[in-house]
């Protein structure tokens, strides 16, 4: 499932799901004697993705499978296709062991030539590559032969060492003579999403991190520390005061860096938990108590620091010489700022967890993070003419601490949503979420006009152009969200309050319920089907989805989605919406939506175990056991277009963001299923 990424400031979502083929190949063949051949096939696999072994066992994820086309007649294989070593990793999800290559593979043939007129080798190859989803792929590898002579010497002769990049379902990948490039293909590969999700996460986490050195507790240490290095620079040794500055700053990112790594232990032992963190009610609502905590203490109701007695030891360490006082003195900095910087990184790391990038991503955030905080201590202890750019200590900075009060407050409650929605309580309904955000920004717009002061505000005679603007900027989102409370779609927050079916007004202030309405202009709901989003007939059982398919003769749109994935209700509210597809998924389709994260009790005589042993007793876990058995998928959104045999009309795909992209899809899957 994808999850909403909260970052301070910053409203970030990020899209995954488009198709992409992850693996590069390399191949080479090499002569062993004169008519033995060694057919060596090099994977490069993108960072994450995962490749995997021929010897992968039932039930876990698809093998790799070689086909050697024209062997009939022409050569024989010498004993089995040899692979490079693998990783034997036992998945919770699969529950089973996984053996599968990261980053690399090779896989190599010995093949002994029967026919000296042939000159070239087929190999057929399909896998599975993985990482939030599944893609199954196949490609096809020309070997070139060289002339077959009886006088040929058995040596070792390379004959092609040339990269080509797989991208349709089907490739022809050719080695060649050695006077020949390899043949290229052309190539239609679509964006690495998640470098650049990474690169937007490592952006805004290191503008979270510079926004926190001016809060209180960090903006007055920075002269301070600065001046430590700044001696050491009179003292006549400028480049070690030079050097140990850097030190500093890369101590700082170190420390918030190492804080990630034991999150990379968790995944090991469980690849979906991340996913629980982020649909576990009682967890979210843990994170809710927590960053609502650290937004009061913002709002200078309190201080949370560290106790006096740790850092106190910190800092004695930090009069040690040489790189570990450098190391404390940077440890000490994290310590005695925790109050200002601890609820920052409350979000950045709750944030991260709900992301389906899981350690990875948290890795990188705590990164931008660090790296944003290091930078003012390094960049003013390498030219500390600059420090006379520094504005002056004063009220300034406890209004920033209270701008981040107000927003980590706001926040905080998408936590609380989450659980909610899970639960089905009904506390926080999309129109109570946005009052409560109204009420939020329209405060931070009062308290920057200066209408409200709070503890620790000092006397104002007049509120600066930058408080100005920002008030007003708050004042306007404040405006923007006030129809929201009459169904209004809010497409800037698309996905981030709760979808427009959990409502009080589901269908509009005013509006009879979908059924009524329906029925009173003479249509009805098919038995067992409800309205889902934009009025659409939607089944949320299988089953009862197909038979319904089947009898009106159209194809099946599956939707595993959640009632939690921000990315899901970004796809209804943002590509459903649209006209063209609006009309599609009304009148060319059945859909289908299965929600996997649905905590309802299954009727007892539906409860079952499966072969793996793990007891299915809800009906979320059936969707969710659906989607990995039968589709080797366990991301949210992901929509298989399937015929009535249950056949797959064409290649499932996930978040789509991409309107045309979508209808494309779309039109392709039913058009096959016309013919």
């Amino acid at each position: 499932m994808k999850k909403l990424t909260y970052i301070l400031l910053l409203l970030t979502f990020f899209a995954q799901g488009q198709i992409i083929n992850p693996v590069k190949w390399k191949t080479k063949i090499v002569q062993k004697s004169a008519t033995e051949f060694e057919l060596v096939m090099d994977a490069t696999i993108e960072n994450e993705w995962h490749m995997y072994s021929q010897f992968t066992p039932e039930n876990g994820p698809l093998p790799t499978v070689f086909n050697y086309k024209n062997a009939k007649g022409n050569f024989d294989l010498v004993g089995k296709t040899k692979e490079s070593p693998y990783k034997k990793v036992y998945n919770d999800i699969f529950e089973v062991d996984e053996y599968y290559f990261a980053k690399t593979a090779q896989f190599k043939q010995i093949i002994k030539v029967t026919n000296p007129k042939l000159k070239e080798v087929k190999v057929y190859v399909e896998y599975q590559v993985c990482k939030e989803q599944c893609i199954q792929q196949d490609a096809t590898f020309t070997f070139k032969l060289p002339e077959i002579k009886v006088e040929d010497v058995a040596s070792t002769n390379v004959i092609s060492t040339d990269t080509t990049t797989i991208t349709t379902d089907t490739a022809t990948v050719e080695t060649a003579d050695a006077e020949k490039p390899i043949k290229e293909v052309t190539s239609t590969l679509a964006p690495n999403e998640e470098k650049k999700n990474g690169w937007l996460l490592f952006l805004a986490t290191l503008l979270a991190g510079i926004l926190v050195t001016f809060t209180p507790c960090v903006f007055p240490m920075i002269p301070m520390t600065v001046s430590f290095f700044l001696k050491q620079s009179a003292h006549g040794d400028k480049k070690k005061g030079r050097f140990n500055a850097l030190m500093y700053g890369f101590f700082i990112v170190l420390i918030y860096v190492l804080i990630s790594l034991p999150f990379h232990i968790f995944e090991g032992i469980s690849e979906d938990v991340f996913y629980e963190v982020s649909t576990n009610p009682y967890l979210n609502l843990f994170f809710f108590a927590v960053f609502t905590i650290f937004a009061i203490s913002f709002l200078g109701a309190f201080e949370i620091t560290i106790p006096s007695s740790l850092a106190n030891k910190v800092d004695n360490a930090s009069n040690k010489g040489g790189l570990i006082g450098i190391f404390f003195m940077a440890l000490t900095l994290i310590i005695v700022s925790f109050s200002c910087t601890g609820p920052a990184l409350g979000l950045v790391i709750g944030g991260a967890l709900s992301t389906d990038g899981g350690a990875t991503l948290l890795t990188i955030a705590m990164l931008g993070f660090g790296v944003g905080l290091a930078f003012p201590f390094m960049i003013f202890a390498l030219f500390p003419s600059m420090m006379g750019n520094l504005p002056k200590s004063g009220g300034w900075l406890n209004t920033v601490k209270v701008v981040f009060g107000f927003i980590e407050l706001a926040l905080a409650f998408k936590f609380f949503s989450m659980a909610d929605l899970v639960m089905d309580w009904h506390i926080l309904e999309r129109e109570t979420f946005i009052a409560i955000w109204v009420a939020l920004f329209l405060g931070l717009a009062l308290y920057l006009f200066g209408k409200i002061t709070l503890p620790h505000d000092s006397p104002l005679s007049h509120i600066s152009v930058g408080r100005l603007l920002l008030g007003l900027l708050s004042l306007t989102f404040a405006v923007y969200l006030i129809p929201g409370l009459w169904g209004a779609p809010l497409n800037v927050i698309s996905g981030f309050p709760p979808p427009m079916s959990y409502s009080e007004s589901p269908n509009g202030v005013g509006a009879k319920n979908s059924i009524e309405s329906n029925s009173s202009s003479g249509e009805e709901l098919p038995e067992h089907a409800q309205y889902g989003p934009h009025k659409i007939v939607a089944f949320h059982d299988y089953d009862e989805g197909l038979a319904y398919a089947k009898k009106v003769n159209k194809p099946v749109l599956i939707d595993f989605t959640g009632v939690t994935c921000v990315n899901c209700r970004r796809m209804e509210e943002l590509v459903w919406a649209k006209p063209e597809i609006l009309n599609i998924l009304k009148n060319d389709v059945v859909l289908i939506s299965l929600y996997v994260d649905d905590r309802k009790e299954l009727p007892k005589d539906e409860v079952y175990t499966t072969k793996s042993g793990k007891e299915i007793t809800t009906y979320g876990k059936k969707w969710s056991d659906l989607a990995i058995t039968k589709y080797k998928a366990n991301i949210q959104p992901y929509y298989i277009l399937m015929a009535h045999d249950e056949s797959n009309l064409n290649q499932p795909v996930g978040y789509t963001p991409d309107v045309e992209e979508y209808k494309t899809w779309l039109k392709e899957g039913i058009s096959k299923f016309k013919k």
